[in-house]
């Protein structure tokens, strides 16, 4: 909220005390609220950002499921941690290959 805050001043072109003035809030809370001191309400952070010229607005969405119903990555979880079940196995260091005449 702090980094929205502090950008929609900026790109307003407006101060501190320009926006808390219009805001109907202290220069000093305005700056406590864009340094992640302290954190607005809801209707303050919408107050402050009507001021600076924006909106506040929200979305929701729903979050995709595969077609049995899981959500995408849990199917990759599963299938390390039954990978992480496999026996590991360690690699020789040469390769015993037959030698070639001329080589």
């Amino acid at each position: 909220m702090s980094r929205l805050l502090k950008s929609a001043r900026e790109q307003s072109g407006m101060s501190l005390r320009a926006l808390a003035q219009r805001a109907k809030t202290s220069h000093s809370t305005l700056s406590a609220y864009e340094s992640g001191r302290i954190e607005p309400s809801t209707s303050v952070a919408a107050r402050i950002f009507e001021a600076a010229g924006y909106r506040l607005s929200t979305t929701i969405e729903p979050q995709l499921k595969t077609a049995n119903g899981h959500y995408p990555g849990d199917e990759l979880a599963e299938l390390l941690a039954l990978g992480e079940l496999l026996p590991r196995t360690t690699r020789a260091r040469h390769l015993d290959a037959p030698v070639f005449p001329g080589s």
